[in-house]
């Protein structure tokens, strides 16, 4: 069945988006299966999860650390994560830049942006945003490489309102990649899309969904 619901959603998705296969909570035989039917896009929420998933898994796999990360959990995702999508201070960039350089490697991350009504969600404003990359300091970090943009729709059926959240987050992108990254190709990625509402947010230009339930099923 797994498989079949991933076929189902890789139809939907256009070559130019990568899909992110949300396995928190799921067991290694059902990673083992949507990464036999040539799935290499993995999202956990969780390092302690992500980190023992990651030991018994295929290496070839590609690890999302897509929740919420604390500084001091940063070391042990550093040797192998292959982008953090959850950057909300400077504070961490400067940790993720640290552990980075110790393990020899440049770790490709996401701003994370707070564009939901709902208060529980972190990240960062448009303000806050612009302060951590015109931190004098931010020059000095030379193991960890911006590449785009995350942020999490409402928690609503009201499509307008998602619809306009993702707009909101296109936009930050957008002034973002003008203002600071303008020659760099790397600046590409907005991280936005869930199981709900990914087709949405292909709309509203995301370059990266992060499905779970969809492919592997509600528990």
């Amino acid at each position: 069945m797994i498989k079949e619901n991933l076929d189902i959603i890789r139809k939907t998705i256009p070559e130019t988006v990568t899909l992110v296969a949300v396995s928190k909570t799921k067991p290694i035989s059902d990673i083992q299966e949507v990464y036999d039917a040539g799935q290499r896009h993995f999202g956990e929420n969780k390092v302690q999860e992500m980190t023992e998933k990651w030991e018994v898994l295929p290496k070839e796999i590609k690890w999302h650390l897509i929740g919420h990360l604390q500084t001091n959990k940063v070391k042990y995702i550093a040797p192998y994560v292959h982008l953090i999508h959850s950057v909300d201070s400077f504070k961490l960039l400067k940790e993720i830049d640290k552990e980075a350089k110790k393990n020899n490697r440049i770790i490709d991350c996401l701003l994370q942006f707070h564009v939901a009504q709902e208060e529980t969600k972190f990240g960062l404003d448009f303000e806050e945003a612009k302060e951590l990359i015109e931190n004098p300091a931010f020059i000095d970090l030379h193991n960890v490489h911006i590449v785009g943009v995350m942020g999490m729709a409402s928690f609503t059926d009201n499509e307008n309102i998602v619809r306009k959240e993702f707009q909101q987050l296109e936009n930050y992108f957008q002034l973002i990649k003008s203002y600071y990254f303008t020659f760099n190709d790397d600046f590409k990625e907005i991280s936005m899309g869930m199981s709900g509402d990914y087709q949405l947010a292909i709309e509203e230009g995301s370059t990266m969904v992060r499905v779970g339930s969809s492919i592997f099923g509600t528990r």
